[in-house]
């Protein structure tokens, strides 16, 4: 089912996605103030990683139109299924994930959203953290990169685990900074990467992106 979703993608902005673009940044400027930092760090060509930290549901939200390109990212299969939010989703860029288990197809669809020069979000924390500091990161994201060279760009997103903190249904004014990082080259490799490679990248993702997660939060 993600391959027949994914199919579907389309790269241009339709008239559809301008209208939820216009519609979700006047709401942003009206309840949470945003400023952004960095957004020229994420590179208008190529294939592009964007990975952002995750401490609230909002976080996606201030990621998907950060950029004047168009950006993919992952939903959960079943909403697909929801009739007219399914295709509305595919407008917007989105392909089926499987949450709960190893969806080798949904990171077979991301590979084909790099291969084809594109921009993906990916949370490389995996799920909500909290705190200021950042744990270990899974190696997907990485992992991913080293397949398709694509650039990772870390994103620290302030704010919105007070806006929106975890068993909340209804967001509440708050400021929200967001601060884009220096876009990182993928692990070198000859061939195939070697494991070592992803994990040095990997840790190096961590030290980045928990260093613009600080700017935003005013740390340093």
């Amino acid at each position: 089912m993600s391959q027949e979703h994914h199919l579907q993608l389309n790269p241009k902005k339709t008239p559809f996605y301008w209208v939820v673009a216009i519609l979700l940044s006047g709401l942003a400027q009206l309840f949470f103030r945003p400023s952004v930092r960095g957004r020229e760090n994420i590179p208008l060509t190529g294939p592009v990683l964007v990975a952002p930290i995750h401490r609230s549901n909002l976080d996606f939200a201030f990621t998907l139109f950060m950029s004047r390109r168009k950006v993919f990212f992952m939903a959960k299969d079943s909403l697909f299924r929801v009739p007219v939010l399914g295709g509305a989703l595919i407008q917007l860029g989105a392909f089926p994930v499987t949450r709960g288990q190893a969806d080798r197809e949904a990171m077979r669809s991301a590979e084909e959203v790099l291969n084809a020069g594109h921009a993906l979000i990916m949370f490389p924390e995996g799920t909500r953290k909290f705190g200021p500091d950042v744990e270990p990161l899974h190696a997907g994201v990485m992992f991913i990169a080293a397949r398709t060279r694509a650039m990772v760009v870390p994103v620290g997103i302030a704010g919105t685990d007070r806006a929106l903190p975890d068993g909340a249904k209804v967001p509440r004014p708050v400021k929200v900074r967001v601060v884009v990082g220096t876009a990182l080259a993928p692990p070198n490799h000859e061939g195939r990467s070697s494991r070592s490679a992803v994990t040095a990248k990997t840790e190096e993702l961590r030290r980045a992106l928990e260093a613009t997660y600080h700017e935003s939060l005013g740390l340093r």
